[in-house]
């Protein structure tokens, strides 16, 4: 599914015009990653969390030539499923 088909549903469900559907997913997407960037977890109730982890720095190999690197700490997205989608992706 891609933000396209997202929008689509929004129109087709709510009845607000093309142009005013994207605004509105374009709306809810930006205000998520503006509240990630910032640090904060983004809770949606029924559907899953989502938050910013700090990986630390480690070592690695480059594929190629083998060679050991070090990969740099970095932020990464993390995203934990609620129970009511386990149980709807499980058909319980």
């Amino acid at each position: 599914m891609t933000k396209s088909d997202i929008v689509e549903a929004v129109y087709q469900n709510v009845g607000f015009t093309k142009k005013r559907a994207a605004e509105v997913v374009n709306l809810i997407l930006d205000t998520m990653k503006d509240a990630l960037e910032d640090g904060d977890k983004v809770k949606i109730s029924g559907f899953g969390n989502f938050e910013i982890r700090m990986k630390d720095a480690r070592k690695g190999r480059n594929p190629q030539t083998g060679d050991e690197i070090t990969i740099s700490e970095r932020r990464v997205l993390s995203f934990k499923p609620s129970q009511v989608l386990k149980d709807r992706l499980n058909n319980k």
